[in-house]
């Protein structure tokens, strides 16, 4: 198959699944629909992943036959603790997308059927290494919720069309690059619910071609990095950008971020699952990342890229202990309570490593402001830590006209000039 087939392809299977999306929302905000079709995703998803691991299992044993939705509950329960340390949770054949699906339009009871499919997914993941990863992931699919209908039945009825509108989605064969086309479906819905949401549509998603050239930048000369930092991570997009520029295995001990949203921080963890990046190698934190960091333990990251919110109102000199904070204190200064950019440089800056690369989309102001601002750009610059600072053109992020700069930071220069200033000086 060409290229230009594989993107025609490509590009009909966005169209019907925008057209599906569209058509199945009905009277729903657009905007609010979307954790419908993200989260009934996400649910086909790891019901085909868990179904295709486990037979293949039984295929390659012997039994060509076997087909796990078809087994017992009783049966399937016993590979539960074996399955769980491998894939990070499990599912009962009860319980697997396709099985709901084909009794949904018979199922006075669809919504509590979901439930507690949901529900039995996230427990099968209780008191193990994937508890932190499971969590919480199905909170924004709420089944009960009047968005979907004032009664039980009208509800009932939404949940079936979202069944099948999902199902029907052309993904393939889960042995055959499905991987891909899941997270491929999955990015394309996250960009159109952006795009139509405006404003609030781009506190989750930087769009492909800006997580791009921020992902190349800092891996220049780079087949492999260790690990990678956001620490305003959003859905993930630019964190899974290494993967696809980096290919398989170019990052070694995997991906971290933090996000201070619930509903986005969600979206992020199933993003990471539909690109096939197993639960033991991303670690996404919730809570805000200037006040609460929750990655203070981990080594140095060899690549830092952020895409941070822009001109917020942070604690600063409120908190009487940040001036103190080692992220912020080197600069002498806090940035304005009401301009957090350069408190999130700092942070970024402070969890560096020595040999590492950070590229940072900033507000064009903490190119020029005054005040504090000012004197943090100084302790930059004369530290060397700012290697380049590229301009982006306007409307390239969802929700705002503004053309944003791209900062590059490293700590290699400053390091080698310290270096140098530390040598002996002969006479």
């Amino acid at each position: 198959m060409t290229e230009s087939t594989k993107e025609s392809e490509r590009a009909e299977l966005h169209k019907t699944i925008w057209r599906i999306a569209n058509d199945l929302r009905g009277s729903v905000d657009g905007w609010d629909f979307k954790s419908y079709v993200l989260g009934m995703l996400f649910y086909r998803f790891i019901s085909e992943n868990l179904t295709a691991y486990i037979n293949k299992g039984e295929h390659a044993a012997g039994d060509v036959d076997f087909n796990y939705a078809d087994l017992p509950d009783s049966d399937a329960a016993m590979a539960l603790r074996e399955t769980v340390d491998e894939k990070g949770f499990f599912i009962l054949p009860s319980d697997l997308f396709e099985n709901v699906r084909h009794d949904a339009p018979h199922n006075p009871n669809l919504n509590e059927t979901l439930a507690n499919a949901f529900a039995n997914i996230e427990n099968s993941a209780a008191g193990t290494s994937s508890e932190g990863d499971l969590k919480g992931l199905f909170d924004d699919l709420d089944v009960n919720s009047n968005r979907l209908g004032n009664s039980v039945m009208q509800r009932n009825e939404k949940l079936v069309k979202l069944l099948d509108a999902v199902g029907d989605l052309p993904l393939g064969n889960f042995g055959e690059h499905t991987i891909d086309l899941f997270g491929d479906a999955y990015e394309y819905l996250m960009t159109m619910y952006a795009s139509s949401a405006g404003k609030s549509g781009g506190e989750f998603y930087t769009p492909q071609e800006v997580s791009e050239l921020l992902t190349r930048i800092t891996v220049v000369g780079k087949t492999h990095v260790n690990k990678v930092y956001d620490p305003a991570c959003g859905s993930g997009s630019l964190l899974l950008k290494f993967g696809q520029v980096l290919g398989q295995g170019g990052v070694r001990k995997g991906y971290f971020g933090q996000e201070i949203n619930l509903s986005t921080y969600n979206l992020c963890r199933i993003n990471m699952f539909l690109h096939g990046i197993n639960y033991s190698d991303f670690d996404i934190a919730l809570g805000d990342t200037l006040t609460e960091p929750k990655h203070w333990d981990e080594e140095p990251f060899e690549a830092i890229v952020s895409n941070p919110p822009y001109s917020i109102h942070w604690a600063g000199n409120d908190n009487p202990t940040l001036i103190n904070d080692p992220r912020f204190s080197p600069a002498g200064v806090l940035a304005p309570k009401s301009k957090a950019d350069l408190a999130f440089t700092m942070h970024i800056l402070s969890w560096l490593a020595v040999n590492g690369t950070a590229a940072i989309v900033e507000f064009p102001g903490v190119l020029y402001r005054g005040g504090a601002e000012r004197k943090i750009r100084k302790y930059l610059i004369d530290n060397n830590f700012v290697d380049t600072v590229i301009q982006l053109p306007p409307d390239l992020f969802f929700g705002t006209t503004i053309g944003t700069g791209d900062v590059k930071a490293s700590k290699q220069h400053g390091a080698r000039r310290r270096a140098v200033e530390r040598m002996p000086r002969w006479a």
